[in-house]
């Protein structure tokens, strides 16, 4: 009997470690070209109203810095290296509304890693920030939606 509320009590506390400590970024692959993955990224975020509104190039700013950085410049080779920043307001006024130090998560990005034909997808979780938000269940929708929208073009 005791080993048995051992063994309870143990996977309680692994669950709820693994709950507490879920990893914060969520990744992604697609293959094919960049500019085709990038392009249905971003029409997929806007078309679930996620609405775009600035494209750094990571990537391009990065190579201003190539010589004088020499063997620490871009160590994993990625060609490209852009983030799509972006926001849904009907969310960021909701979450707002029930925890406004929330508010810091409008707008969240997407970063898009390239190389060898591969575009790796980076998309740190909101439900994962504060998980006693108030908000808590509207981060957890709104990453929800995130995930759909970009699992519909990854899963075409």
């Amino acid at each position: 009997m005791l080993k048995l509320i051992k063994r309870l009590v143990f996977s309680a506390a692994l669950l709820a470690s693994s709950t507490v400590f879920a990893n914060p970024i969520l990744s992604f692959e697609m293959e094919g070209d960049f500019d085709i993955n990038h392009t249905e990224i971003s029409q997929a975020l806007e078309e679930s109203h996620f609405y775009v509104i600035f494209e750094p190039n990571i990537g391009r700013s990065l190579t201003h810095y190539k010589d004088r950085w020499g063997a620490e410049y871009n160590k994993h080779g990625y060609e490209e290296i852009r983030s799509l920043v972006f926001c849904n307001p009907w969310y960021a006024n909701h979450v707002i509304n029930k925890d406004p130090d929330m508010g810091a998560l409008c707008p969240l990005s997407i970063t898009l890693q390239h190389k060898n034909d591969t575009t790796y997808i980076k998309f740190l979780r909101p439900s994962q920030i504060n998980p006693e938000s108030p908000a808590q269940d509207l981060l957890i929708e709104f990453e929800e939606d995130i995930v759909k929208a970009l699992k519909s073009v990854i899963e075409q």
